[in-house]
């Protein structure tokens, strides 16, 4: 379908806007979210088949799935959750105030991110990636292994930028069937292919670790097909055409103030887990395939609650550009409160039963042992986690983010300053482990003050009864 050479049919606001805007919080938010979260819970089933395929390969490849996930990660949150997070709000923002034709131009703007972020993560990591991997403890087998798996990833990065972007302007425009029915289809592409490269089948030669990220690769095109053909067609709310290809100031100024803000949440994530990545390894590679799979967890319990971060983006800020912040702070605490519940019980779960994870992907003693003792630790805080990750994605919709990202900020200070210096005062890898446990709470606490504080209300100007 080729590009519209108008507005076509967009002229008017998304069918479920009055929901949106007035119904019932819990029962929305949680038929906005369900579809996002059984496509999520999918997609985490995949990173867990993904896992036992690397674990096939040797411990050596589950090292260096340690050292090169995270980043791999680092590009996912900024395109799917901070960018994309933003961009879904601008755009929800814009609907909420039914100004569709902004809207349609902040696809572009959006286009415009997506190739200059692909083109500066290839750029980074495929001309530094050795550098960048020994520099967070890589070295020998492990070193070759996360250079391998980079490498895959990040030479076809662009189609896990574009899918990320059209799927959070779908998600903007409060339609959320099509992302999570689009990451359903790419996960069964990616799984089927990231097997068969990596292991090998008939024909098809095994290209070891290479073969996960290829098959992510591989999804994420498939997936962008679809989205993109759902813009072209305006059935979202919002439509891909020629006509809003332009320029606008004040899209642009929206984007850059909020989206650099928000970037800086799972930069400082990220960090943090890679900082604490080349911390443990000091303790051997035993304790960093262990430490890769219970940290692994932290990497599904992300998808999960951002099946309800996508859905209160899109509330959130259609309520906020319809002047109703209230109504939008009932939605943060209710989601909060629900992504709390779900990750709270997932930890205390594999905190209780940490082999039951574990054992999935090693059957090495010591690996066993590395891992269960940071589920045990850490998966109690999990909860926090939750709270602060579901208040971060909401507080997109309120264009509200330095909080969520000075929480972030704390959490790196306490799990990495403070671990690093407990760790030459007590140097045992349960050292690191009791200041992660510490900084999930702050993450937690950090955005739950800002909102009982009214941060929301002065960001936006509201003012009661006004």
């Amino acid at each position: 379908m080729p590009l519209a050479q108008t507005q076509a049919v967009k002229s008017s606001p998304p069918s479920n806007l009055s929901v949106i805007l007035s119904g019932p919080i819990s029962k929305t938010l949680l038929r906005l979210a369900a579809p996002n979260i059984i496509s999520f819970l999918v997609q985490a089933s995949v990173t867990m088949m993904e896992m036992w395929y690397v674990g096939l390969l040797g411990t050596a490849a589950l090292a260096g799935l340690a050292l090169a996930y995270p980043m791999a990660m680092l590009m996912n949150m900024l395109s799917a959750g901070s960018v994309g997070g933003v961009i879904a709000a601008t755009t929800a923002r814009a609907i909420g105030a039914k100004d569709i034709e902004k809207a349609n131009r902040i696809i572009w703007h959006g286009i415009g991110i997506a190739l200059g972020a692909s083109a500066l993560f290839s750029y980074v990591f495929l001309g530094f990636s050795e550098k960048i991997y020994t520099l967070i403890g890589g070295q020998d087998e492990n070193l070759k292994q996360a250079i391998s798996y980079s490498n895959a990833l990040f030479t076809g990065v662009i189609f896990i930028w574009l899918f990320n972007t059209f799927s959070s302007l779908i998600r903007g425009s409060g339609d959320m069937k099509t992302p999570a029915r689009a990451l359903l289809i790419m996960s069964v592409v990616q799984v089927i292919a990231s097997g068969v490269l990596s292991q090998g089948f008939g024909p098809i030669p095994s290209i070891g670790i290479a073969g996960i990220a290829w098959g992510m690769v591989l999804g994420s095109a498939v997936g962008f097909a679809i989205v993109l053909m759902r813009l072209l067609s305006g059935k979202a709310g919002i439509q891909l055409t020629l006509y809003a290809c332009r320029f606008d100031k004040s899209i642009t100024k929206d984007l850059l103030k909020v989206g650099t803000i928000a970037a800086a949440n799972p930069v400082l994530s990220i960090s943090s887990v890679v900082l604490l990545t080349y911390l443990v390894s000091r303790f051997g590679e035993d304790a960093l395939a262990g430490f890769g799979i219970a940290s692994r967890v932290e990497f599904i319990l992300v998808p999960i609650v951002f099946g309800f971060g996508a859905a209160m983006i899109s509330m959130v800020g259609s309520n906020v550009g319809a002047g109703q912040v209230p109504r939008a702070e009932r939605i943060a605490w209710t989601g909060g409160a629900i992504s709390a519940g779900i990750c709270g019980v997932i930890g205390v779960t594999v905190a209780v039963f940490p082999l039951a994870w574990a054992g999935l992907f090693s059957s090495e003693p010591a690996v066993l042992q590395a891992a269960s003792d940071y589920l045990q630790i850490a998966g109690p805080s999990y909860a926090f986690f939750g709270l602060g990750l579901s208040l971060y994605f909401a507080s997109q919709g309120a264009h509200a983010v330095i909080w969520p990202v000075l929480a972030s900020l704390g959490r790196l200070v306490v799990a990495v300053g403070i671990g690093g210096w407990a760790v030459s005062v007590w140097p045992d890898y349960h050292t690191v482990l009791y200041c992660i446990a510490a900084s999930l709470a702050i993450y937690g606490v950090g955005p739950s003050l800002a909102l009982f504080l009214g941060v929301w209300r002065k960001t936006n100007g509201y003012k009661e009864g006004a």
